[in-house]
């Protein structure tokens, strides 16, 4: 069996891919099935290890975007988007898959219209509570479609759509509390808050998260992902900022945590600081508190909407970014860190969220659609 994988490259479309990837190679094992491969078609490999550890074949493909504004790239990527087809079309009939899996994204849309053309089955996939426009595309003819959010079943035909949550990594999930303390070098016995930038990092969440690093630090440890693109100047501030602090072995720094750094991470973190992207889902499967600030420019506001409803389980309260000063977010932290019964709730609303086996059941639609094509 041939399987073609497709999505944007960035953090929030390649780790539900590669958890799927994961779970589709352990039922094949479990199936004995014997000849499989899988193809990520993407603009960037985003993690060309993990890639490459879990053999799945990486072949560049770059699409223009559509913007909703003017630019004068909107000209160039017309001409972009045409050699993606013509090169989506070359490679599909080269491998010609059983089966083409999609996340969404610009880049996936050279892909799905190759795989339309020649008849191969498609199951897609839509991360955020508003669907992005690719996939709201893709719905009309594809043969499966997965959502996150049970609100996102309205925006897709219901005969061929399912609410099945978003694909997570089960090697973030479980650690050992000792592990972890040896693995962050931090104190047993004395909270820890988690910050997460984000793949690409968030700069505000960052700046403000600074201001009040220093105070936190007399109660709590501090565990903070900046994000690759902004570690080098975070560290810098908070080199300065801190510097005098008697306890700044209680605040560490990465521009990236990768798999077994996030499991024990989540052994220690009584709340979650984080965008409102695909890591919301990740958040709930830990069960913890979180406090979501929402990407204000993301595509069709879908970060502040994932957000939202999000909150309205109880496990998250929501920070606009436009509401978004040091002390806001210094007090909400500590609200929710000083209120036991508060986070009891919380954790129980973020694990009744949780959809754990949503990358097994997605994987096994997959080789189900791929062994029997539909007509």
């Amino acid at each position: 069996m041939k399987i073609v994988m497709t999505g944007g490259g960035s953090g929030g479309h390649f780790t539900p891919l590669l958890a799927i990837a994961r779970e589709i190679r352990r039922i094949a094992d479990e199936e004995k099935i014997v000849s499989l491969s899988i193809l990520y078609l993407a603009d960037q490999p985003f993690d060309p290890e993990a890639l490459r550890v879990d053999d799945i074949q990486f072949i560049k493909i770059s699409s223009g975007k559509m913007r909703r504004y003017f630019s004068i790239w909107n000209f160039f990527d017309v001409f972009k988007t045409f050699y993606a087809l013509l090169k989506s079309f070359w490679i599909m009939y080269r491998e010609f898959p059983d089966v083409v899996f999609s996340k969404g994204g610009f880049v996936s849309f050279p892909v799905l219209v190759a795989a339309r053309f020649y008849g191969i089955p498609i199951i897609i996939h839509e991360s955020d509570s508003v669907p992005g426009r690719v996939n709201a595309w893709a719905a009309k003819f594809a043969d499966r479609i997965a959502v996150s959010f049970p609100e996102t079943l309205q925006y897709f035909p219901k005969e061929k759509t399912a609410y099945m949550g978003l694909p997570i990594r089960s090697r973030i999930l479980g650690g050992n509390e000792n592990e972890a303390l040896a693995l962050f070098a931090l104190e047993p016995h004395l909270p820890v808050v988690l910050v997460l930038g984000g793949s690409q990092g968030a700069q505000s969440i960052n700046a403000a998260f600074l201001q009040i690093a220093g105070e936190l630090m007399e109660t709590y440890q501090i565990i903070h992902q900046t994000g690759k693109d902004n570690y080098s100047d975070v560290l810098k501030q908070a080199s300065v900022l801190l510097e005098k602090s008697p306890h700044r072995r209680r605040y560490r720094l990465f521009p990236f945590l990768n798999e077994d750094q996030l499991r024990n991470a989540s052994r220690l973190a009584r709340v979650v600081i984080s965008r409102a992207g695909g890591t919301i889902f990740e958040i709930a499967a830990w069960g913890i508190p979180s406090i979501l600030i929402p990407l204000p420019h993301a595509a069709a506001d879908h970060q502040r909407h994932n957000a939202y409803i999000y909150a309205r389980s109880g496990a998250c309260s929501v920070i606009e970014e436009s509401n978004l000063t040091p002390m806001v977010l210094l007090n909400e932290t500590r609200k929710i860190l000083s209120d036991d019964e508060r986070r009891s709730r919380m954790s129980a609303a973020a694990q009744k969220f949780a959809r754990i086996d949503a990358a097994e059941k997605i994987a096994r639609e997959i080789i189900l659609l791929g062994f029997h094509k539909l007509p």
